[in-house]
């Protein structure tokens, strides 16, 4: 069923480009985004770069493709973070509830979640949504979004009817 309930898993980081560790907040995504019952239909590792985020984001988003886009890493407050920026660049509509919800639930762990910065988005009928790259936090924020990714994805779609 292409574009269905698949979902793409793009891990952002210098270090794991480079193949120096294993993708553990990636793994750790998959699985969870599988136990939602999505299919896994891309796993990518990217840099730190800006430009190659935006293009890989524009890529799995295009019609057929991914319907639920989800990056783990590049949302803190170091020099090289910029996932937050390359989501920016693609997304037509941005669903700060989303994020904001994560971060609360995070808060509630660690007083460093408020220095997170992922973003939600909506790019084409695609939903692209930001994680920090830790297992800890990919486990905490997926919690929070998990039950309204159905509705959302049906939502961007253009499946509006209420449902009771």
């Amino acid at each position: 069923m292409p574009g269905g309930k698949q979902a793409a898993v793009v891990t952002i980081s210098d270090t794991l480009s480079q193949g120096k560790r294993e993708d553990g907040s990636g793994d750790a995504l998959e699985a969870l985004l599988k136990e939602a019952g999505f299919q896994i239909a891309a796993r990518e590792v990217v840099p730190d770069e800006r430009e190659l985020i935006a293009a890989l984001l524009l890529k799995l988003c295009e019609p057929g493709q991914s319907r639920l886009v989800v990056t783990t890493g590049g949302t803190g407050i170091g020099p090289r973070d910029v996932t937050p920026e390359a989501t920016l660049d693609v997304v037509q509509r941005t669903l700060p509830g989303m994020a904001e919800a994560m971060r609360m639930e995070s808060l509630k762990h660690t007083p460093f979640a408020m220095t997170s910065r992922q973003v939600v988005g909506v790019c084409n009928t695609s939903l692209v949504v930001n994680l920090p790259g830790s297992i800890k936090a990919v486990k905490e924020c997926m919690g929070v979004i998990t039950p309204v990714l159905n509705h959302v994805l049906d939502v961007v779609s253009g499946h509006t009817a209420h449902k009771e």
